[in-house]
C-alpha cells in the first residue's frame, strides 16, 4: 500500500503554519471540487485526498502524531493513542462538510454575523500654501450616518433587547440540502445577525443610525503637504446597532501659489532683475512667507542662476528640519525706452568691439563657435 505524504498532497512544507495550510487547502479544494469536475472520478479522488490531508494537518494532535509516526499513527493496530482517528470518507456527509470548509468564507460560517464597524470616510480639504506651512484650525461640516437620537443606537423603539431569530435559531445562517450537498446561506429573516428586533425604531428603521450633519474642528499641523492625511478616530460613520464607528480621514490639497512652488520642504520662486543689476551687481528684495529680505546679486550674474537662502522654506512635519528658499533670477529686457536711453545702449554696444567680445560675452562666443563647427562639418 502506498503511503500518503499529506504535506506533498497539499503542496506545503513541514514548517507550514495553520494559515498556510488553510490557504493551500482552499486553493486545491476549489480546483478539484466535484461540482466543478462533474463525472471526473480522478478529481473526486484527489479532492478526498486533499480533505484527508487537511483534516490531519490542521489538528494539532493529529499533526503531531503524523509527524512522529507517519501514516501508522492512524492505521488499525497503530499507535494506540491515535488509532481511533477516522480518516475514511463516505459519499454524502463528508461532501457537505467539505463544501462548508471550501466555501465557508463565501457564504459565511455557522457563527451569527456580528454588527459591523461603521464605514471609514474621507474628506478632501483644500488649503492655501500659507495655511499648510504655518498650520491652522479648520472647521468642516460633513454629512454621515450617526447614532440615532431616538433609540440611542439600539434600533428598538421600546429599548427592548433583540430576540433570537426563530428561522435560523440565532445562527444567522440556514442550510439548504441539494442532493448530497448542503449549501449554507445567510438567513433572509435576520440578514445574518441571528437576532430580530420585535419593535423597531421608526426613525432609523432598526439600524440604530440616521443621516445627520456634524461640525468637526480639525487641527492642521504646520508643514503638512498635498496628499497627506489626518486620521480622526471614531469620526466616521456609526456602526449598526451600537457597533463601533469608523474613522474619518482628512486628505489635504494645497492650492497653487502665485509666487512660490513647493518641492518637499523647499520653496522655489523666480525673481526678475534688470540687466544693469545683473551686470554691475546690487541688492534686490526677495519675498518670503514671513516678509521681504535682501539678496545680494554679484556682478556679471547670468539669467537663470539659482540662489539658495537657508532656512526660509517649510518646517518639516516629520523631521522638524526647515527647508530652504531657492530663487532663480531671470534677466528682464527693458521696454519703452526713450531716445536718450537708446543712445546710451548704442554707445555701450559700440564699445563692445569685436576684440572684447570674447571677454564680455563668453557664452555667445562659445555658441557661435559651435554653430561654425556644425556647418563646417556639413560641408566636409
Amino acid at each position: 500500500m502506498i503511503k500518503k505524504n499529506y504535506y506533498t498532497i497539499l503542496g506545503i512544507t513541514k514548517s507550514a503554519n495553520d494559515r498556510e495550510i488553510k490557504k493551500s487547502y482552499k486553493k486545491l479544494a476549489m480546483k478539484y471540487h466535484p461540482d466543478r469536475n462533474q463525472g471526473n472520478k480522478n478529481a473526486e479522488k484527489k479532492f478526498k485526498e486533499i480533505k484527508e490531508a487537511y483534516d490531519i494537518l490542521i489538528d494539532p494532535q493529529k499533526r503531531a502524531a503524523y509527524d512522529q509516526y507517519g501514516n501508522a499513527a492512524f492505521e488499525q493496530g497503530g499507535y494506540s493513542n491515535y488509532s481511533s482517528f477516522d480518516t475514511n470518507f463516505s459519499n454524502s456527509a463528508d461532501f457537505s462538510d467539505i463544501f462548508g470548509d471550501v466555501f465557508g468564507d463565501i457564504f459565511g460560517n455557522n457563527k451569527k454575523r456580528q454588527n459591523q464597524r461603521g464605514s471609514d470616510l474621507q474628506y478632501n480639504l483644500e488649503l492655501t500654501l500659507e495655511e499648510a506651512v504655518r498650520g491652522i484650525n479648520k472647521e468642516i461640516l460633513i454629512s454621515k450616518l450617526q447614532k440615532c437620537n431616538f433609540c440611542y443606537g439600539s434600533g428598538s423603539n421600546s429599548g427592548e433587547k433583540p430576540q433570537k431569530c426563530h428561522n435560523c435559531k440565532g445562527s444567522g445562517q440556514i442550510h439548504i440540502r441539494q442532493g448530497f450537498f448542503s449549501v449554507q446561506q445567510t438567513c433572509s429573516h435576520c440578514y445574518g445577525k441571528g437576532e430580530i428586533i420585535a419593535n423597531p425604531c421608526l426613525h432609523c428603521k432598526s439600524t440604530g443610525r440616521i443621516k445627520k450633519q456634524k461640525k468637526i474642528l480639525i487641527k492642521i499641523p504646520a508643514g503638512i503637504d498635498s496628499n497627506d492625511k489626518i486620521k480622526l478616530n471614531n469620526e466616521g460613520e456609526a456602526g449598526e446597532n451600537n457597533a463601533p464607528s469608523g474613522d474619518l480621514y482628512i486628505k489635504i490639497f494645497v492650492k497653487k501659489h502665485p509666487i512660490f512652488q513647493r518641492k518637499k520642504n523647499d520653496l522655489y520662486c523666480e525673481i526678475p532683475i534688470n540687466f544693469c543689476i545683473a551686470t554691475l551687481g546690487g541688492d534686490i528684495n526677495v519675498p518670503t512667507l514671513d516678509g521681504k529680505i535682501k539678496l545680494k546679486i554679484p556682478p556679471e550674474t547670468q539669467s537663470g542662476k539659482l540662489f539658495r537662502i537657508k532656512n526660509k522654506g517649510v518646517n518639516s512635519i516629520r523631521t522638524y528640519q526647515t527647508g530652504d528658499l531657492l530663487c532663480r533670477v531671470m534677466i528682464e529686457t527693458p521696454v519703452n525706452l526713450n531716445n536718450y536711453q537708446k543712445k546710451l545702449l548704442k554707445e555701450l554696444q559700440n564699445s563692445l568691439s569685436e576684440k572684447n567680445i570674447e571677454k564680455s560675452n563668453p557664452k555667445s562666443k562659445k555658441f557661435f563657435e559651435g554653430v561654425k563647427k556644425f556647418f563646417d562639418d556639413l560641408t566636409k
